[in-house]
């Protein structure tokens, strides 16, 4: 999810200042099929068909697709969702994410990956992409069953996959809330709605160890002190749908967020490499960051590096930063050692460089970042 030459032209001519869109031209061109493109930061959306926002995607360019949320973004202040003098501080909770961390299973997250990507692919606009988040649904709301203060739901969308959410009350209803994120979604860039696209790595790595997390928190009879929740968005691939949507969503209602995390692509390093856990460099809060720093040394078994930044809108952390909200991102790999198979049919759980050990790395990252920032 990088930026690529071809992009940097694009973005050029997105930045010449406009007035703001009006809801008749806004609803007018959504209803023919068009697009409403952020190319980047302080630039006037662009309106663009679906066949030029794929070539968009496979030029390398990242983007919010804002066509559902522009209204609502332009009544939203920026800084609507930070919780006032957020701190995060030096891990504290060893005996509850040590007990916890002991319990994650990799066979259960290769089980509900195989599932995953059996689906002929996960695109948001797919019958198989809403038959996924169906199965993500149900899967998440078996694990929950017969447990109090904990809820989940679906989060429609004008597409037909839904993103998917579950909430922990937490004792203090009132507190700001803390949010690990995936996105269920997956593309073939040669053929989008048909091709085939398993996702293994990206995001189904992401997707199942936030299963696995939630599952091992619900079976440990974890409660949270403050709101948890975790989100598998729809549509990320298509320009960050289902982040933009919930994100713009709880900013409207005036929903406080403590931190963010999201996991997207989390199984695979180059053969030969070293094997890391490397922070996104950019759109994301500095405190968190060094908080996760502390997070990764003390409970897993890889060391922490920086990559190097990822450019506008790479992910769905993007979507919460623009609200001014905490934010990080643990990647698999630092940048080039990563994997080159996404977006196409190769993606898959037997491709040389796949590692659930790898993974496992970072469901214990998940677990460590929501035990200690809401106990």
């Amino acid at each position: 999810m990088r930026l690529s030459l071809a992009g940097l032209v694009v973005l050029a001519l997105a930045l010449v200042r406009a007035a703001p869109i009006e809801p008749t031209e806004l609803h007018s061109k959504a209803a023919q099929g068009l697009r409403l493109l952020d190319l980047a930061e302080d630039a006037e959306p662009v309106w663009k068909t679906e066949d030029e926002k794929l070539e968009l995607m496979r030029a390398g360019v990242h983007f919010f697709d804002v066509t559902e949320t522009y209204e609502i973004e332009q009544q939203i202040p920026k800084s609507a969702l930070r919780a006032p003098a957020a701190t995060f501080p030096a891990p504290s909770q060893q005996t509850t994410v040590t007990r916890i961390i002991a319990t994650l299973s990799t066979a259960n997250m290769q089980a509900s990956l195989t599932t995953l990507s059996n689906f002929n692919n996960r695109y948001y606009r797919s019958s198989t992409g809403a038959d996924a988040s169906t199965w993500i649904l149900t899967t998440v709301r078996s694990i929950i069953s017969g447990k109090s203060g904990i809820s989940a739901s679906n989060f429609a969308h004008s597409w037909g996959q839904s993103s998917t959410i579950v909430k922990f009350a937490g004792r203090d209803t009132s507190a700001p809330v803390t949010i690990l994120g995936a996105h269920m979604d997956s593309i073939n860039l040669s053929s989008p709605t048909s091709g085939r696209a398993p996702g293994a790595d990206d995001d189904g790595t992401g997707t199942v160890n936030l299963i696995e997390t939630l599952r091992a928190l619900v079976a440990a009879g974890f409660t949270p002190a403050t709101p948890l929740e975790f989100h598998w968005y729809s549509g990320e691939e298509g320009g960050l749908l289902g982040s933009n949507a919930v994100a713009a969503n709880y900013a409207n209602n005036g929903v406080r967020v403590k931190a963010f995390m999201e996991l997207d692509m989390t199984g695979y390093f180059r053969p030969g490499s070293t094997e890391v856990v490397a922070l996104e460099a950019d759109y994301i809060d500095t405190g968190l960051n060094n908080f996760l720093k502390q997070v990764v040394t003390t409970y897993t078994r890889l060391p922490v590096t920086m990559d190097t930044p990822c450019g506008y809108a790479c992910s769905d952390h993007a979507s919460w930063f623009k609200y001014g909200i905490p934010t990080s991102m643990p990647f698999e790999a630092v940048t080039g050692n990563d994997n080159p198979r996404i977006h196409s049919s190769s993606d898959t759980i037997s491709q040389s460089g796949f590692s659930w050990a790898h993974s496992l790395e970072f469901a214990k990252i998940a677990v460590a970042f929501a035990v200690e920032l809401t106990s």
